[in-house]
């Protein structure tokens, strides 16, 4: 690992419109910016859709809560593993083409997740549905490509911020599942009870797969089409990207898992109904998307850094008290009576309260964590997002099983906060020994330079 520091040569991307850009490339940025997130947010919703699904579909089929972990766990796995090809061909051809591509290979599994009829052919389609959730590393290139230096964190934070997605099946999922009947048809193509959700998400999708088409820019940015695919995969060799993926697991993987996680939570813990669960759950979700605007200006403000210590420190904080389990100590004394002490019981008001936390804080976590890439990668943001999206995507695959099993192991629902908080404590000691390392072997002048990467340095340095 270099300790050796390169200067900032302040390289932007090669086709990034500059700060002075033509009003039609401006307009070409918004038109862009737009139509990515609302197709971004169409493309999440679909992804998420087994978070409220999951009830419904296990009482139909008779699920476990381990086996429908697996439901939730499938489309999170495949909306992750083909974020780095994604980021690399949106580089190479454009965002246009690769979004309407997304947007129509999504709508098929979504489709035929409404004819389904056991628990094996629900395990493949969930599968094939999760391809959606790989529009996001395509929609930071093909947004990266597009706008200023100076306004990248903002314009990401606002793409990313489509991850509300998650909470519109918590909004119309309950109704419509409510509102219709089982094995009724309504308007020739939409089956009742739960399977009318993946039919409606299917029809969006092609709508807007069209719009896509004919509304985007249809002369693309393009920065990686001329680069040598060696080039472009060169900066995965550094260890900062690695760990940038790492944070990423923790602010994306775990709000993915989390979303998925929490309406069964909160049915199973406190005994509330599917909507009022889907209800609180967006309560969740909400901040966590919302905020991500605010979490990219603040880093454009105050360093991405900076606000990384900020968020790990307090997801670190709110996960400490919500993986405190329910209960008291009980003391036998030498006459044979017992004693209860020290009783704590965690009720839904608060609970829904440090969960709202958390979510505020992953939100602004995954902007800041997203700002670092175009400016230590200007060049490679498809490859290196990819990465990072991925790895992150894979957290949130990893995490509801896990959830599961240290709930089964250790009787507590609440260690699956737990998890969090070791995950959270592992990325903040690290990102903090690398800093210290920095400043150390280094010089302690270098401090002040610390939040305003212009060029990739060699890893070890930042």
């Amino acid at each position: 690992m270099s300790s050796s520091i390169t200067e900032p040569t302040s390289a932007p991307r090669i086709d990034a419109p500059a700060s002075g850009a033509a009003p039609r490339e401006r307009a070409g940025a918004t038109r862009v910016l737009a139509l990515s997130t609302v197709g971004f947010t169409l493309l999440f919703a679909a992804w998420l859709m087994f978070g409220i699904l999951g009830k419904p579909i296990s009482t139909e089929f008779g699920l476990s809560e381990v086996q429908l972990s697996w439901i939730v766990a499938a489309a999170v796995l495949n909306g992750s593993l083909w974020r780095l090809p994604a980021g690399m061909i949106t580089d190479r051809i454009g965002g246009r083409k690769v979004m309407t591509f997304l947007l129509l290979a999504s709508a098929v599994p979504a489709y035929l997740v409404s004819k389904a009829d056991s628990y094996a052919m629900l395990l493949v389609l969930a599968f094939f549905v999760g391809f959606a959730g790989n529009s996001f590393s395509a929609g930071i290139a093909w947004n990266s490509a597009w706008q200023p230096r100076e306004r990248q964190g903002f314009a990401l934070g606002v793409f990313g911020a489509g991850n509300v997605g998650a909470s519109v099946t918590k909004f119309v999922g309950p109704p419509l599942i409510a509102g219709t009947t089982v094995g009724a048809t309504y308007l020739g193509i939409f089956p009742g009870g739960w399977r009318f959700i993946p039919v409606l998400y299917a029809v969006l999708l092609v709508m807007m797969a069209a719009a896509t088409w004919f509304l985007a820019p249809h002369h693309d940015q393009a920065p990686g089409a001329s680069q040598p695919l060696s080039r472009q995969l060169a900066p995965l060799k550094q260890v900062r990207v690695w760990r940038f993926s790492l944070y990423y697991v923790a602010f994306f993987g775990a709000y993915v898992a989390l979303a998925a996680w929490l309406p069964m939570y909160y049915m199973d813990n406190f005994g509330v109904s599917l909507q009022a669960a889907a209800y609180l759950t967006a309560f969740y979700i909400f901040p966590a998307s919302l905020l991500r605007p605010a979490g990219g200006w603040l880093s454009d403000k105050f360093g991405a850094r900076r606000v990384m210590y900020w968020s790990l420190a307090t997801m670190l904080v709110s996960t400490a008290v919500l993986m405190m389990p329910n209960g008291h100590l009980v003391i036998d004394h030498a006459d044979g009576s017992q004693t209860e002490h020290l009783g704590y019981t965690m009720g839904l008001v608060p609970f829904a309260l440090l969960v709202f936390l958390l979510g505020c804080t992953m939100g602004i976590g995954k902007a800041a964590v997203y700002k670092h890439i175009p400016e230590y990668f200007p060049d490679s943001v498809g490859a290196v997002g990819g990465l990072v999206g991925m790895l992150g995507g894979l957290g949130g695959f990893f995490l509801p099983p896990l959830f599961a099993y240290t709930k089964a192991w250790s009787g507590f629902p609440s260690s699956t906060f737990f998890v969090l908080f070791v995950l959270s404590a592992v990325c903040l000691v690290w990102m903090h020994r690398t800093v210290v390392h920095m400043l150390h072997t280094e010089s302690p002048d270098l401090a002040r330079h610390i939040e305003r990467p212009t060029t990739a340095y060699p890893e070890g340095t930042a």
